[in-house]
């Protein structure tokens, strides 16, 4: 918890050199991240982590499925039940330090209600969905798992497009961490029910493969 971390900082004799340095330091950071925020452009997909700009290659066909697959399913969902906004890869989620731009979100409809026709930055959604390659996978198990913890994200799915599974997470808001709900197999009929998105149940297969998604769709819109 950050309070232990804090203690334990205070602890230490040369505690105050330690914060006057950091604050130098975040201070050049923030700088930069300003500038990072007037650079970026809908051309670019980057983000700004811990004081770097992390610039993201292509990724993999079945990486591009997994992601359309369940936005597909969760955008109508929420679109036809007026829960909310969802977006993928090209919103930016900003953090206290770090800005983020996730493969899905979803905000409720009171947090949604906020967000303007000109707003670039958004704040710490419900749900955010996660899916890995090679380039990402360290990222998304290690900073951004805990920042997006940090920060309250009540939901957190990391997909992966190899095994065809699916990672579910829910915030302990007790520790601001997450704990895992389920780690779910395509090939088992598993059911993934979203702790955060009233209602959306979806066959975790329906991610994977075409026609069960178009399945699941049909399903929902019934709803």
């Amino acid at each position: 918890m950050i309070e232990n971390r804090v203690n334990d900082l205070l602890e230490a004799p040369d505690a105050q050199l330690v914060i006057e340095r950091a604050q130098a330091i975040l201070a050049d950071e923030a700088n930069r991240r300003r500038a990072f925020r007037e650079w970026l452009t809908d051309e670019v997909k980057a983000e700004f982590i811990n004081g770097k700009i992390i610039m993201h290659s292509p990724v993999k066909r079945r990486h591009l499925d997994a992601t359309k697959y369940l936005e597909n399913l969760l955008l109508n969902f929420v679109m036809r039940h007026d829960l909310g906004v969802v977006d993928s890869e090209k919103a930016l989620v900003g953090l206290t330090r770090n800005d983020y731009e996730p493969d899905i979100c979803y905000w409720n409809a009171q947090t949604a209600a906020t967000f303007e026709d000109d707003q670039m930055e958004h704040p710490a959604p419900d749900l955010i969905v996660e899916v890995l390659s090679r380039s990402t996978t360290g990222r998304d198990r290690g900073v951004k798992f805990e920042d997006y913890a940090a920060h309250g994200v009540r939901e957190y799915w990391i997909i992966d497009p190899v095994r065809k599974a699916v990672e579910q997470y829910e915030l302990d808001e007790a520790t601001m961490a997450f704990a895992t709900v389920a780690v779910l197999y395509d090939d088992q009929d598993h059911t993934l029910t979203a702790l955060s998105v009233p209602g959306f149940e979806i066959p975790v297969k329906a991610i994977f493969d075409k026609k069960a998604n178009m399945d699941a769709l049909q399903r929902l819109l019934l709803k």
